[in-house]
């Protein structure tokens, strides 16, 4: 019986599970997306979103940065999750990953899955979005280009 035995081993050894779960986590803290297995995407949203607790801490902020920086070792990455992700967070009482089923790899079946933080969805430009950055794009092109004209016309004369 498996009675309170949490985590998966992901066939590896302690030391390499921990080691793959921190390089994930400092992934999908600098891109906020990573595409990777759907078990190890279900072992990395617990360890990710105990880091973004910690980030979102305001009176211990010394010690929470020393205790998330023994799982992320990129001073970049820490930076952008205390700065940035914990303030996105702060209104938010959990649930800070979203995993979405990718279906089974080519080569072995394995099921893939989209590991992202909430906040950071694909957003597609509609058509009128494009046509207003055109416009947009254009105006600023047209006194840029009139201005370009008047020199060349004074160096002409």
């Amino acid at each position: 019986m498996r009675h309170r035995v949490a985590g998966r081993k992901l066939g590896r050894t302690t030391s390499h599970r921990i080691a793959l779960l921190r390089n994930l986590a400092t992934a999908l803290f600098e891109r906020e997306r990573i595409r990777t297995t759907l078990m190890k995407a279900k072992e990395l949203r617990p360890f990710a979103e105990r880091l973004i607790t910690l980030a979102k801490r305001d009176g211990d902020r010394v010690h929470a940065r020393r205790l998330a920086r023994r799982e992320i070792h990129d001073a970049i990455v820490l930076k952008k999750l205390f700065d940035t992700l914990g303030a996105r967070f702060t209104g938010r009482a959990g649930g800070y990953t979203r995993i979405l089923r990718l279906g089974a790899r080519a080569n072995d079946g394995a099921e893939m899955a989209v590991v992202e933080l909430i906040g950071s969805e694909y957003k597609p430009k509609t058509k009128d979005e494009k046509g207003k950055k055109k416009d947009a794009a254009a105006k600023e092109k047209a006194p840029a280009s009139a201005a370009a004209e008047g020199d060349a016309s004074r160096a002409a004369k």
